[in-house]
């Protein structure tokens, strides 16, 4: 598991079962020989050695913009690309999966300006997490200009979409955005 708050961890290791992305594995009754957490108090080298042997690897949810830099600081990118490895993410992990995400101070606060990220690129398409129909500002302003270049998936909490050999799977709302038409798409999981 590859955190989104790289840096707000500190002493000893983190307790599996208090992350949220854990107790889902759990739940659904999957279970590993070893699991591991990367974070800001791993080495570097260590980081990149239980990518290259993993055989799932979990983008964690929390802060996109934290993860991004952890990524690329880490040089982890394309070996996560590269890998043969299962790939999930949840929330900001989803988002560094995508080809671009935004990230804007209309739907976060803590951002002073607009920024779009260049994600992992599985596949190309934009995504957006927490997709709400009720922030047609940031819809129109944003995702609306972005689904010109490319088509945007926008999911609401509690939903997912699942890439698997080129096709593309929904489960709960989830919203496609291309050339500025935006329709809610039918759950196929």
């Amino acid at each position: 598991m590859i955190s989104a708050e790289p840096s707000d961890y500190e002493g000893e290791q983190v307790n599996f079962d208090d992350l949220t992305e854990w107790t889902w594995l759990t739940q659904a009754n999957l279970s590993f020989d070893e699991h591991h957490f990367i974070d800001y108090r791993m080495q570097k080298e260590e980081a990149q050695q239980l990518i290259q042997n993993a055989s799932v690897i979990f983008l964690c949810g929390g802060d996109p913009v934290q993860q991004h830099k952890f990524l690329a600081e880490y040089e982890l990118s394309d070996m996560i690309k590269n890998s043969n490895a299962v790939i999930i993410g949840a929330s900001a992990g989803a988002l560094n999966m995508a080809a671009k995400w935004i990230s804007s101070a209309d739907a976060n606060p803590k951002d002073e300006t607009t920024t779009f990220y260049e994600g992992l690129s599985f596949d190309h398409f934009a995504y957006e997490s927490h997709a709400r129909r009720d922030y047609s500002t940031f819809v129109k302003g944003y995702l609306f200009p972005l689904s010109e270049e490319m088509n945007v998936y926008a999911a609401e909490q509690e939903s997912a979409i699942r890439v698997k050999k080129g096709k593309i799977n929904i489960l709960g709302p989830v919203y496609f955005i291309s050339e500025s038409k935006i329709q809610k798409l039918i759950e196929t999981l």
